[in-house]
């Protein structure tokens, strides 16, 4: 009997034995297959090594561990890519096996992820929705027709910046002040034909407000998805505040929606220039006899990301730009004696001359590899396990794209951290997604599907701009501050206040709108009062800290 239980103790150790050797040379083959990093702390990992602005962190990563980087951020897996070469193998040869996204705890609020197109995971409402924007929206055609609409905004902006001088007595602006508010009723003409923001409204007051709290729960780090099993405890109560933003702003769109619904089944005749929302409504359905291709909750949500994306992204390239020019008085004779023979002296940019601008594109190019909006763009994760480079990349495993690292790399650029718009004149390089040293929109399926309505807005309201004032620091040869904040996007840390001064005439007939109404003259105190309800937007937004 001693003999019987001695035996099974023998065996059971040498079976333990046996086991345990096999499982680490199992983790040693499987860790010699993952890509080289950085060794992190139990159970929080690597996440100490992000700093405050974890692009640069990770770029600082790429001298000792080269081009693809492993981290363990609390307990999610993840790659990182810090060049050129290494995103055209992501994008070029796995766009697929990396097709999906990384789901945050704040994006599975109200199931907004199965729903939302730059967050959302590639499923078929995705592809439908994807589809509807290359081939009704963010069309050539679509973009033209909705050209007037861009322009009476813009000169709106220009009155504004005029009026606000004369009112204040003072010379300096904040220029992001000044370029939100245009651009988000510029989305707001082209999704709802109306103004949003109009600070006499009180729908207009809740919808900026639910959009800040949006913006900062989908921008601020959340240790629940870093560490799963504390979600339900929401921590920083991120998930609670992105459950009420994420309500109220969809429940005011869908207002929105319900009366033009009501509007067009009143009237069959639909407006000879539908805008977004019309076009939405066209794959809506109608019941049982033709079954939706597009919920409700799903055009609410679109039409809400059209404001989240369109504005915050466009404004910080368009301030970067201004800023990098300010310190470049060579570059800003340029740009504004290009504006001059093609526009005229005393002449208003219109959309119709930016393809005659290529300095003015130089500029645009620069300032997006330089200052992308989006540093480690959106990041992906694995659907299925995958031999990457040599590496075995793992399903579930989440995929960042370093662009702000590939845009400075001495590799691909030369003097790269200079800012040289000429090295785009002649150049073949474009930011399509096939560039790959050049993707601040991604590339593949995900790259941004309104690419070609961001290129329009941000080359008329620069060259806008630039055109219609000369620009001045505040103080004669002060260095103006180039540290970027990371929230929802890279914008600049210390907002630009610069001295506009009037360059070419202005037309005094022009009227400055509110609401609906084209026709009604303001003075600068509604730019005011609608500023401060824009700021809850831009001022409530994080540092991205752990």
């Amino acid at each position: 009997m001693d003999w019987n239980a001695n035996y099974v103790i023998w065996a059971a150790l040498i079976i333990f034995t046996l086991l345990v050797w096999h499982l680490r040379k199992k983790n040693s083959y499987r860790s010699s297959k993952l890509p080289p990093g950085p060794r992190g702390w139990p159970v929080f990992g690597n996440l100490f090594d992000l700093g405050s602005l974890p692009h640069r962190s990770l770029e600082a990563l790429r001298q000792e561990y080269g081009h693809v980087v492993w981290l363990n951020l609390g307990f999610v897996k993840t790659m990182v890519l810090l060049s050129a070469g290494a995103a055209e193998e992501c994008f070029k040869n796995h766009d697929l096996s990396f097709i999906d996204r990384f789901t945050t705890d704040s994006m599975r609020s109200h199931d907004y992820y199965t729903v939302s197109l730059p967050f959302g995971s590639y499923n078929t409402s995705w592809r439908t929705m994807r589809r509807i924007c290359t081939s009704e929206l963010f069309t050539n055609k679509k973009i033209n027709a909705t050209m007037p609409l861009r322009q009476k905004r813009v000169n709106e902006l220009l009155l504004w910046i005029e009026h606000e001088v004369k009112r204040s007595g003072t010379s300096k602006i904040a220029v992001r002040d000044f370029v939100s508010p245009a651009l988000f009723n510029i989305i707001g003409n082209l999704t709802l034909s109306r103004n949003l923001m109009d600070p006499h409204s009180e729908i207009s007051s809740e919808f900026l407000a639910a959009m800040a709290g949006f913006n900062e729960a989908v921008g601020r780090p959340n240790i629940s998805d870093l560490v799963p099993w504390l979600r339900k405890l929401d921590l920083q109560g991120i998930r609670k505040n992105m459950d009420r933003s994420l309500a109220k702003a969809t429940k005011i769109i869908s207002t929105f929606v319900k009366e033009r619904v009501l509007e067009r089944q009143q009237n069959q005749e639909l407006s000879s220039k539908p805008d977004f929302l019309d076009v939405l409504l066209d794959y809506r359905g109608n019941g049982e006899a033709e079954p939706a291709k597009l919920s409700e909750f799903q055009i609410s949500i679109f039409l809400m990301e059209m404001f989240f994306a369109g504005t915050e992204t466009s404004t910080a390239t368009i301030e970067w730009a201004l800023c990098e020019l300010l310190q470049c008085s060579g570059q800003m004779k340029k740009i504004k004696a290009e504006l001059g023979k093609v526009v005229g002296e005393s002449k208003k940019l219109q959309e119709s001359d930016i393809d005659n601008l290529p300095y003015l594109h130089a500029i645009v190019e620069e300032t997006l590899r330089l200052h992308p909006p989006a540093p480690l763009l959106i990041p992906r994760k694995a659907v299925r396990d995958t031999n990457f480079m040599g590496y075995s990349i793992p399903k579930n495993a989440q995929v960042m794209v370093n662009y702000w690292a590939i845009g400075r790399d001495e590799d691909s650029w030369k003097d790269a951290l200079s800012f040289k718009p000429e090295r785009f004149l002649d150049s073949n390089v474009n930011y399509k997604g096939q560039s790959y040293e050049f993707i601040p929109f991604g590339s593949g399926r995900r790259i941004c599907p309104g690419l070609p309505l961001a290129h329009r807005m941000v080359h008329l309201v620069l060259g806008s701009l630039l055109h219609h004032f000369e620009w001045e620091l505040c103080d004669d040869g002060k260095i103006i501050d180039m540290m970027e904040t990371m929230g929802t996007s890279a914008r600049k840390l210390k907002p630009l206040h610069a001295i506009p001064k009037r360059c070419t005439p202005v037309n005094m007939n022009d009227k400055l709108c509110v609401g609906d109404d084209d026709t009604e003259s303001v003075n600068a105190s509604y730019f005011r009062s609608l500023v401060g309800g824009l700021m809850c937007l831009t001022n409530t937004r994080p540092d991205f800290v752990f």
